[in-house]
């Protein structure tokens, strides 16, 4: 050992560790280890009782806040991203072998104040995990090539987000609210910012030696682990990083003279929004004032609100009302969104947002009032901390204030004692006239008076102070939070023709519109304080109703929630409130607002067009105006029977609760009983293409997103499923940037945000990492997803996806992806099914399927499979050649044009690429699609989803 490593080692020693003394109202359980090492790197070390499983959480305090300099917004988002491009001793491929090989998923995320690096994994893999994270942090390396086409990746998220016309809302709402500081801009940047990075190498290379480095970094290290391993080896890794001298001064926003508007006009038809919002002062654990506020916004404007009961349920003028409350380090924004259903609401909604905000500066809460939402708080951070990563994840959360686990302790200290009397003090120093800022957004005019907002006080004059045969699956666990799911053997399938959206429809008429004896604002209130919740998801093949509850407060959850379900109160006030948010979910949030789940469900209605499965889970527009509060209720007297049910129960339940709920579901109509799940449906095949099949879905939009698929008889309980999902890992594991065609189309190329594979269907697939349980279908596809890319790249998109795809098919997997990948799904398997809904709700799929328990089956077959296995499920189920194809575009001509003309593909890059990758580009774009011009397609969006 060097003399420098024995001084190291030395220094080291000498640095306490402490051992985090817990007290009675800590609301972490968990016995942590922290240690500052001599160079200013924080270690925490959390040992959570899980097994098997750590997760590596980087903080590091550095985010947008801390881009001062004009004109060079984004750079830490940027980071986020250049962070996986690799140093001299782990090259990406390299570093992305280990992950891999570690069965990990990994990802990062920035906000305003924090970026957060984290890894989750098999306890035997954290020294090399460890090891590989320190080295980047440490040893980043990038050419300026690498760096130009990152940030054209950076450029297609900031244009995947612009179709959310929320997302610009809030981009509107802080420039005009912030003059000063840096919240000024979003963690995305300026657009003008991100559009001029690739000229930004010199700076970025600033920026990073500024703001990495070990005083602005924590290391927590959370799952089954021992503080006694795991700091030794973190001082091994991290020990030698050399710590910084630069200091900054974040420009202060000066108090604000006035209520400040805001309007974005957007181009497209689109629902109006309006949002209100207040300046807040910056996060202080030893302060009550963020707390008593957060309380006052979820009191005043959440769902058991008397507002929400006035705008949502009676008077249903707007759609969605939500407070958002994120704290920041500095003082920040607290929001009020609504969105209407009439813009010529929009005064009479502001008014009545800031009439709430009056009534809380005039009167303070009740104390029961207080009493309910403190305790929803802690019952639902409680909750939260079901499994490693979420505890890793919320932690670093708080620890990105200030590099302390003793932050979230505080925090909740200071909730636990927040009085009626501090949240009316709160109340009337923050929400004042000066403080207010109203953004709105919409498509078509808005009355004039939305311009000029009223003062607070004119509104304050007016401000009001039997049991046999059912089947039940159960996990007994030590977790205090109790969950049962109800799982009918009925889903959009069973819609009737003209009547598409029934099946949803009639679970959200379960749990969002009351029993006989409670309507839904009134459960929402019960509800509350015992941070309980009862939901419904619906899919193809079936819906499941789960129940959540600390075991504390089962029996009063029974009574209130099980109603619902047995005597629902099918008013039809509620009908029409859940029909119109529904008509307006399929209308909106997935026809207008999101091109990539667009074109995904619409793949699949193509795929199996004339069958039950052919039509999205929320329905038609015209199947959903068809629909009668009396359809509803004949929906669920036929579909939710005892003989169409299974119940899992999961948690550290009492014998007396599963006797409860059996006796309870008991008292449904018997029905017809299904034997098991899939074995009991007729079987369905989807259409086979023949040749490319492209449907080009008109649509005003940015970038042009792109599904590729074609039906398979293979689900989860098939003998070819393990081989089949090794390709499809290999070749687009979901989010991850070791899968090839991610490699190819947007690490090489820069050309979008992402590309994935499946064969079985995702949903939310933007912002899961693991397909939701409970979505099983008796039919699959093999998918392609490119996310979207600039117009003029689509062609090339395409072919370098089916270039890469017809390869695989040809070659198969080499002996070491097959292994890599099959290691890493081995691994990985322990992801999918950590938390307690996924265990749960896995349990039940299987029983549907009628195959063992997921994991360990899982295991199993994987342990048995061949490369040989592999190659033949490629060739046998999948085609490079026939497929169908959804595009969602701006120039549909054009774009039918240039496919059926099927000319040379090029792409213009921003910086020179390796000779092999032009050469590769020159064979891929002249690689022939062969489209047949009566193969091709083009639908207005409005016609998507329409009937």
């Amino acid at each position: 050992m060097s003399k420098a490593r024995i001084l190291l080692f030395l220094l080291c020693a000498l640095v306490p560790v402490a051992l985090l003394a817990q007290r009675p109202d800590d609301i972490l359980p968990f016995k942590a280890v922290e240690k500052t090492l001599p160079n200013g790197l924080k270690v925490i070390v959390v040992p959570t009782g899980f097994p098997n499983v750590v997760a590596l959480y980087i903080p590091v305090r550095t985010g947008s806040r801390n881009e001062i300099e004009p004109g060079k917004s984004g750079f830490a988002h940027f980071f986020e991203h250049m962070m996986f491009r690799g140093t001299p001793s782990y090259p990406p491929d390299k570093y992305n072998a280990v992950v891999q090989k570690a069965g990990a998923r990994q990802n990062a995320y920035t906000t305003d104040d924090r970026t957060v690096y984290h890894t989750t994994f098999a306890k035997e893999d954290l020294p090399k995990i460890l090891e590989i994270e320190a080295d980047r942090f440490q040893n980043l390396s990038y050419t300026e090539e690498v760096f130009k086409t990152e940030a054209r990746a950076v450029l297609g998220e900031y244009n995947k987000n612009a179709a959310n016309p929320i997302q610009k809302l809030f981009e509107v709402q802080r420039d005009s609210a912030f003059t000063t500081h840096t919240y000024k801009h979003t963690t995305m940047g300026f657009l003008r910012d991100i559009e001029d990075m690739p000229n930004q190498f010199g700076y970025a290379k600033e920026f990073f030696r500024r703001w990495y480095r070990p005083e602005y970094t924590t290391v927590i290290v959370a799952g089954d682990v021992k503080a006694e391993e795991v700091l030794p080896l973190v001082e091994k890794f991290w020990g030698n990083w050399k710590s910084g001298t630069y200091r900054s001064e974040i420009p202060q926003e000066p108090p604000s003279k006035g209520p400040v508007y805001a309007h974005v006009a957007w181009p497209a038809k689109t629902l109006p929004w309006v949002s209100v919002a207040f300046r807040v002062p910056g996060f202080d654990e030893n302060s009550k004032e963020i707390p008593a506020l957060q309380i006052a916004y979820d009191l005043q404007f959440g769902q058991t609100s008397n507002i929400y009961k006035r705008l949502v349920q009676d008077e249903q003028k707007v759609d969605q009302l939500f407070p958002s409350t994120g704290a920041r380090i500095d003082p920040t924004l607290f929001t009020v969104f609504a969105r209407l259903k009439n813009p010529a609401d929009a005064v009479y909604v502001r008014d009545a947002i800031l009439a709430e905000f009056a009534k809380l500066r005039e009167n303070a809460p009740s104390a029961e009032r207080v009493d309910e939402a403190k305790a929803n708080t802690r019952y639902s951070f409680v909750r939260s901390l079901d499994n490693t990563d979420a505890i890793a994840s919320t932690l670093a959360v708080f620890v990105g204030y200030r590099g302390s686990y003793d932050t979230i302790n505080n925090a909740f200290r200071q909730l636990a004692a927040v009085t009626p009397e501090d949240i009316q003090a709160a109340a009337g120093k923050y929400l004042t006239d000066n403080n207010v800022v109203v953004t709105t957004l919409s498509s078509d005019p808005l009355p004039d008076a939305i311009r000029t907002t009223p003062s607070l006080a004119s509104f304050a004059a007016a401000a009001p102070v039997e049991t046999a045969g059912l089947r039940v699956i159960e996990q007994k666990s030590v977790l205090p939070q109790i969950q049962f799911k109800l799982l009918f053997n009925s889903g959009s399938v069973n819609d009737p023709k003209g009547k598409e959206g029934l099946a949803a429809l009639t679970a959200q008429m379960i749990t969002e519109a009351g029993s006989v004896s409670m309507r839904i604002d009134e459960i929402s209130k019960a509800l509350f304080p015992m941070a309980g919740s009862f939901f419904a998801r619906t899919d193809k093949e079936m819906t499941t109703f789960t129940g959540s509850i600390h075991r504390d407060n089962w029996k009063k959850f029974f009574d209130i929630v099980l109603p619902q379900l047995l005597e629902p109160g099918f008013r039809e006030e509620d009908f029409r409130r859940l029909r119109d948010r529904q008509l307006n979910a399929l209308r909106q949030d997935l026809r207008a607002n999101n091109e990539e789940e667009l074109g995904k469900e619409e793949l699949i209605n193509t795929i199996y067009a004339g069958t039950p499965l052919g039509h999205t889970v929320l329905g038609t527009v015209a199947g959903i105006e068809a629909i009668s509060l009396d359809d509803v209720k004949k929906f669920a007297a036929e579909h939710y029977t005892r003989g169409n049910l299974v119940i899992g129960v999961s948690g550290d339940y009492p014998d007396e609760l599963l006797a409860r709920l059996r006796r309870e579901v008991a008292k449904l109509p018997a029905g017809t009983v299904i034997a098991q799940g899939k074995k009991s449906l007729t079987p369905i095949a989807g259409d086979a293409a023949s040749g490319l099949e492209v449907k080009i879905i008109k649509k005003d939009t940015r970038s042009t997103a792109i599904s590729i698929g074609m039906p398979i008889p293979v689900t989860r309980e098939h003998p070819d499923f393990a081989a089949l999902n090794v390709a499809r890992a290999w070749l687009g594991e979901h989010r991850s940037s070791t899968s090839h065609l991610y490699q190819r189309i947007r690490e090489e190329r820069g050309l979008n945000y992402g590309d994935y594979a499946y064969i079985e269907f995702f949903t939310r697939p933007g912002f899961q990492f693991f397909p939701s349980p409970n979505t099983v279908r008796r039919a699959q596809a093999f998918e392609i997803w490119i996310r979207p890319v600039v117009p003029e790249n689509a062609q090339m998109a395409l072919r370098i996806a089916l270039y890469e795809l017809d390869k695989l098919i040809r070659n198969g997997l080499t002996k070491e992806q097959f292994e890599s990948t099959r290691d890493y799904l081995m691994k990985n398997v322990y992801l999918m099914t950590a938390t307690q809904d996924q265990q749960l709700g896995y349990a039940l799929d299987s029983w549907w399927f009628g195959m063992p328990e997921y994991t360990k089956a899982m295991r199993e077959r994987y342990a048995k499979l061949t490369r040989a296995d592999v190659n033949k499920a490629i060739r046998k189920y999948l085609s490079s050649k026939n497929l169908h194809v959804v595009i969602v575009a701006k120039d549909a001509e054009g774009l039918r044009d240039a496919l059926v003309k099927d000319g040379v593909s090029s792409i213009r890059y921003d910086a020179p690429k390796p000779k092999e990758i032009v050469e590769e580009d020159r064979i891929i774009g002249a690689y022939r699609l062969n489209i047949k011009p009566e193969n091709v397609t083009i639908v207005p969006v409005e016609d998507v989803f329409a009937k």
